[in-house]
């Protein structure tokens, strides 16, 4: 069976190979900080609800504002920020590959 891939050498082949072990490694770095951006968020509103309570945003308790509308914002923060970083981390990965090849 043939195929059109270029073959490349041993040293080009594990550079690319430590280049993905290197993007998923820093994948997964970023997945685990923003869930655990994701847990505080949600855990953090409902565990400390008595004690947001007595600050007030826009004249409504804070834990009121956490639930209703910060907590999302925050979601949206985080999926946006995931976006745009792994946008940035595949464009350097991709360019490093493009590099190797």
């Amino acid at each position: 069976m043939q195929t059109d891939a270029p073959t490349l050498d041993p040293q080009r082949r594990q550079a690319a190979a430590y280049a993905r072990a290197e993007h998923w490694r820093r994948t997964r770095r970023i997945t685990a900080i923003l869930l655990a951006l994701w847990l505080v968020t949600g855990a953090g509103t409902v565990f400390f609800a008595r004690d947001l309570a007595r600050l007030s945003l826009f004249g409504w308790p804070l834990s009121f504002y956490m639930a209703a509308q910060g907590a999302s914002l925050v979601y949206l923060a985080i999926i946006g920020g995931y976006a745009w970083y792994m946008r940035r981390l595949d464009r350097e990965f991709a360019r490093q590959a493009g590099d190797a090849t």
